[in-house]
């Protein structure tokens, strides 16, 4: 655990990255750009947009379009985390995905305090039908925002403008009253080089056939995001692995 400097807290809001995957509509990117100026944040990500950023998304970024113009565009969702160490997948629906439930305003806590020292990324999946199962599975947790049950769906603009708010306000907190405990978690690339290696041992010990995997290595993924270890106890789980390996060679 490392302490934070008060240097520290007042870039943290740098550190968090809101990705949007596959939206289709400029408008939304444009108005989504407003919402995250209004609330300090700058680093805008889209993951394999379905439109381009036209006019009409300049339009709606009003004094915004700083963002739009630093706006990063990826194809894949791994390419925009690998290096962070804590990615918050948002949806209003419960995908029996088994991952920890935050609100948006427990969300805004989390991301803020982590961001002090650690590349942090907010997800938010497409207008229509929002973030998918394989997407959350990249998650540590599940955001949501509580709202009325027959009525929970919010357009885009406005989910991230909650959860902006959120941090926002958390981060302003921080900067008060700074925590000076914070785990050093390993980034998303290293817990995906974990999973490769889990699902080589295991295919090699025969714990799991590669032709009827079935979904025992997307239940492992969840438990070990959920989990949540450190980098030491990353270190720990690749030395048991190794440790397998090498010694199911000499038998």
């Amino acid at each position: 655990m490392t302490q934070s400097t008060p240097e520290q807290v007042n870039n943290s809001l740098d550190n968090i990255r809101i990705v949007l995957i596959n939206t289709q509509f400029p408008g939304n990117i444009g108005a989504v750009a407003r919402a995250m100026k209004n609330m300090g944040l700058s680093r805008l990500y889209l993951v394999n947009p379905g439109c381009t950023l036209d006019k009409e998304a300049y339009i709606r970024a009003t004094s915004a379009t700083n963002i739009l113009e630093n706006t990063i565009i990826a194809d894949t969702l791994s390419d925009v985390i690998s290096d962070c160490q804590l990615v918050v997948g948002t949806s209003t629906r419960d995908r029996g995905m088994s991952l920890p439930l935050l609100s948006a305003r427990e969300s805004g806590e989390q991301v803020a305090a982590e961001a002090i020292n650690a590349q942090v990324a907010v997800i938010f999946g497409q207008e229509s039908c929002g973030l998918q199962s394989e997407d959350l599975n990249k998650c540590n947790f599940h955001g949501y925002i509580p709202a009325n049950p027959d009525y929970s769906s919010l357009n885009l603009a406005a989910a991230v403008q909650t959860f902006c708010y959120e941090i926002f306000q958390a981060a302003e907190a921080t900067r008060t009253q700074p925590k000076n405990d914070v785990y050093d978690y390993p980034e998303n690339k290293d817990m995906e080089y974990f999973y490769e290696h889990l699902e080589k041992v295991l295919t090699d010990v025969h714990f799991i056939i590669p032709q009827h995997p079935g979904q025992m290595l997307e239940r492992l993924r969840r438990l070990f995001n959920r989990a949540r270890p450190d980098q030491k106890e990353l270190n720990i789980l690749r030395g048991i692995l190794s440790a397998i390996e090498k010694n199911s060679k000499k038998s």
